[in-house]
């Protein structure tokens, strides 16, 4: 390995000395409990009899006994959701697996798992964001029983992943394995998805068209294949060391995938304080294991929902990160791979052509990446994570992973990257402060300069587009769309519309407080303006016609206004009246008024 590339070890130093008094009072609550006495050994009978009812007689015997290990299960099981649906079976195999070493496993309890895919553009889409903390919530609901020595995490998508760690990070004491369910198959091309997305906004598509690329793309079990947030969320997992090595995008419904799952009840039982290796979540979650979840984003073009869930997921932790921490370590991290939106390949080609095990290794070996790093496979380091799972006459094992890319069109190296930086960029300017994903973007539309087009919901712009309004150049400018307007949406029926007017040869780029996700795509967008408009921010100032210029190639971001008119300038009053009381909506007003900035992480839990 390298030496580490003094960046890298900068900024992670000064994470660890901005976090030093929440970090340490976050170790020393976890230290308490991992010293206590196991809550089973020490709890009343009647408590015991509750939590033991319904168990088989075999497994009573067995916890009755407390000498062996009882593993929770947190599942998000559902099945209309086809990352969420191959979780159906895995209770089953979790608990096979806990008795074959002479443990006991129980389902601690479920969390919600909703889909952006199916509420995009729905109200219920307002609830998204906000599902991530009540995912937190049921979590520490879940394992707030108390009965448990180490616990697993079923989940993938885009909020699970992020609340369910969250919700563990909560109960840093017990040892914490996490499970993928594995990405579905390879349906068409993403390509061909998004050329019939754009035909259809431009009505030369019918619905029926439109439903039939969308569901041979979307076709089934397991998640989305295209690298947003569901796959930016393994990829995370793996680098974390959250994973056994090499499970992140292993297919659904395979003998590998069951013995993964096998495998990671078995670690999650072999980890706790009754044995030699005990690892708890809290302390392995560090500065270290953080800094290389924003590398290991970076590296991969991965979703920019996670310039939010980082921060949230660090803090849960006691470590303080911010996005000048993501933006300085984006001028030294390479863009390694071109998966879809960044490219053309989804998430099975990716694997196929090296994935994460040929990703972390070109990243530690050029020094790029914390090496030294506890994991649950084990304290030997990351390097292990570079390592691929196969089944050697139905017994899993590990041999070493490809040291070069099967298809350097997908995945490349360090030496020759797809890009210098990692396409994700702070930008910043009279605005305010956002985030953009750049890995997707041609160099020629990476600065736009034009007047400001204001609209205040992705509805009114498809409307001005329906009615051959945006003919030309111009910035988007979508305001009070933030997490306190209306739970920061996100707003992805824009993207077909702005597509086609980027191919029309006009100059278009989007500004605002909303969020675009993980698929992110050819449109150079700044998103996530903070302070969002409802916290008056400067977003709320700009007017039709404003020039704006966005620069991502320098981080600048500004509306091109005199400064003493732009500091005299009241901020646009539109009617902002909307209903909340639909789809749930009202259950989450204190989640609303309460919700920190984007930049803050979105948190809706926290007293600040």
């Amino acid at each position: 390995m390298a030496q580490l590339n003094t960046t890298v070890e900068d900024v992670t130093n000064r994470i660890i000395e901005r976090s030093s008094t929440t970090r340490s009072d976050y170790v020393k609550r976890i230290d308490a409990l991992a010293a206590a006495p196991s809550s089973r050994s020490i709890m009343g009978c009647t408590n015991l009899a509750h939590a033991y009812a319904a168990a088989p007689a075999n497994d009573k015997l067995t916890l009755h006994a407390e000498k062996t290990p009882n593993l929770g299960i947190v599942t998000s099981y559902n099945d209309m959701l086809s990352a969420h649906q191959p979780y159906e079976r895995a209770p089953e195999i979790l608990r096979d697996a806990a008795r074959a070493v002479g443990a006991t496993a129980q389902v601690a309890g479920g969390t919600p798992a909703m889909c952006d895919g199916v509420t995009q553009g729905q109200l219920g889409m307002e609830l998204s964001l906000f599902s991530r903390d009540v995912i937190a919530m049921s979590t520490a609901i879940a394992l707030s029983h108390d009965v448990f020595d180490a616990a697993v995490y079923l989940g993938v998508c885009d909020k699970i992943v992020p609340g369910l760690l969250m919700g563990a990070l909560s109960f840093g004491h017990l040892p914490s394995v996490f499970i993928p369910a594995g990405p579905m198959t390879t349906g068409i091309p993403n390509k061909e998805k998004a050329r019939t997305r754009q035909l259809f906004a431009e009505g030369k598509a019918t619905r029926a068209d439109l439903l039939a690329s969308e569901s041979a793309s979307y076709h089934g079990p397991g998640t989305c294949t295209f690298y947003g947030t569901a796959n930016s969320n393994q990829m995370m997992m793996e680098v974390m060391g959250l994973h056994m090595p090499g499970a992140a995008f292993i297919n659904p419904g395979t003998e590998l995938r069951t013995a993964l799952t096998t495998a990671a009840a078995q670690r999650a039982l072999a980890i706790t304080k009754r044995g030699n290796e005990y690892t708890p979540i809290g302390k392995l979650i560090d500065e270290k294991s953080i800094v290389n979840a924003i590398i290991g984003l970076l590296a991969t073009g991965g979703s920019t929902n996670h310039t939010m869930h980082l921060v949230a997921i660090a803090r849960t932790a006691g470590i303080n990160i911010n996005w000048d921490d993501f933006d300085e370590l984006n001028k030294v991290i390479p863009l390694l791979t071109h998966v879809y939106p960044s490219g053309q390949a989804d998430v099975n080609q990716f694997h196929a052509a090296g994935g994460m095990a040929l990703v972390i290794r070109e990243l530690l070996d050029a020094g790029l990446m914390h090496e030294d790093v506890r994991t649950v496979g084990g304290n030997t380091g990351l390097y292990q994570y570079t390592q691929e799972p196969w089944l050697d006459n139905e017994a899993l094992k590990w041999r070493e992973g490809p040291t070069v890319s099967l298809d350097d069109s997908i995945v490349s190296k360090v030496s020759k990257p797809f890009h210098e930086d990692g396409g994700l960029r702070l930008m910043a300017g009279n605005l305010g402060r956002a985030v953009i994903k750049t890995s997707a973007i041609k160099p020629e539309h990476r600065v736009v300069e034009a007047p400001a087009k204001v609209f205040y919901s992705q509805d009114a712009l498809r409307i001005a587009f329906e009615n051959d309004e945006i003919n030309e150049d111009f910035i988007a400018v979508v305001a009070y769309q933030g997490p306190r307007a209306n739970g920061m949406p996100e707003l992805h029926k824009m993207t077909p519309v702005l597509g086609v007017l980027l191919d029309r040869g006009f100059k278009v780029a989007l500004v605002t407080d909303g969020r675009m996700s993980g698929a992110s795509g050819k449109v150079p967008a700044a998103i996530h303006v903070s302070p969002e408009c409802l916290l008056d921010g400067p977003l709320h100032k700009v007017l039709d016609g404003d020039m704006i210029r966005l620069d991502s190639n320098t981080g600048k971001l500004d509306a091109l206004v005199d400064e003493a008119e732009w500091q005299a300038r009241q901020p646009a009053h539109p009617d902002l009246s909307r209903k909340t009381i639909n789809m749930g909506r009202e259950l989450f007003s204190s989640f609303r008024k309460n919700v920190s900035s984007a930049e803050l992480g979105a948190v809706s839990m926290f007293e600040d």
